[in-house]
């Protein structure tokens, strides 16, 4: 069966995003920029987009609702190859273990391979890191381990939470001092926790409101759940935030965030930003509310 276009998820490998888009073999990709509009409708039904790089073999139809994007056969083969899976105990590389924050008192502690520098923060939409240390798989995993219970931070922080407080913010210094705090806590635990073979590395903020938009853009209030065949998202680009796109609909559907893990494995057709939109697209009130009906 032929397919158009798919979109295979938002990626941050430099200081903004990337939506990626696969045909069969074909790859390419569409770099964002804040301010310029957006517009697809999906198409179809929504298939697996397949595990490490290849696809599919079933072709299988996944559910609308999952941020995964994957059948169960092709989520438990990329699962088994994750560093999350504590499958790689002899990975050679060099890892980084580090802090991310993401709202007040929304901090984790979590590890990363060095060669990606902080494109994993950018995923996961944290608003500010720091580095913690250095070393081999085994030592930045343990060191994980014990941080996490030492400081009370969870192993993950679910995007629904993230999505709540990122509207509301406090100032960078705020921010900054709830990142130096608990960088300290973590660094007190270094002669009695820390592995011997994970170098410790010094206290360096970044601070990702800015490359995340967030400082300039409307607070969103509303998220997408779902994609429906022939559902229509269009609007202007006004914030991203892992994989996140805050769009500014017309009239005064407000800011809306589009969470591009749902678009996963969909076929898209473009569509004018500005267009009236006929399709109605289910939307959750991220303040807390239940579902709406929403026009996007």
């Amino acid at each position: 069966m032929a397919f158009g276009w798919r979109c295979t998820g938002l990626a941050w490998p430099g200081d903004g995003p990337q939506l990626g888009w696969s045909k069969g073999a074909e790859r390419r990709v569409s770099v964002l920029s804040y301010g310029t509009g957006l517009g697809f409708r999906a198409v179809g039904e929504r298939h697996c987009v397949g595990a490490r790089g290849n696809a599919c073999p079933l072709g299988a139809v996944v559910s609308v609702r999952s941020t995964g994007g994957r059948c169960p056969e092709c989520a438990r083969l990329d699962r088994a190859h994750s560093v999350a899976a504590d499958t790689l105990l002899d990975d050679p590389r060099t890892y980084r273990v580090y802090l991310a924050w993401f709202g007040p008192g929304l901090v984790k502690v979590g590890i990363t391979r060095e060669e990606r520098g902080g494109a994993r923060l950018r995923e996961q939409g944290a608003v500010a890191y720091t580095w913690l240390g250095r070393g081999p798989l085994m030592a930045a995993r343990r060191t994980e381990e014990v941080l996490r219970a030492a400081l009370g931070v969870p192993d993950r922080i679910p995007y629904a939470k993230k999505r709540g407080v990122r509207s509301r913010l406090p100032g960078e210094q705020e921010r900054l001092a709830e990142v130096v705090e608990s960088y300290g806590r973590a660094v007190a635990l270094q002669g009695r926790v820390w592995p011997e073979s994970l170098e410790p590395l010094p206290l360096e903020v970044v601070d990702h409101v800015g490359i995340f938009g967030l400082d300039r853009a409307p607070a969103a209030t509303r998220s997408v759940s779902e994609l429906v065949d022939g559902g229509v998202v269009a609007g202007r680009l006004v914030a991203a935030a892992g994989p996140d796109l805050h769009l500014a609909a017309g009239g005064d559907g407000g800011v809306v965030v589009l969470d591009t893990r749902l678009i996963t494995g969909w076929e898209l057709s473009a569509v004018d930003p500005a267009a009236a939109n006929d399709v109605r697209v289910p939307l959750i009130d991220i303040r807390g509310g239940g579902v709406q009906g929403g026009l996007f």
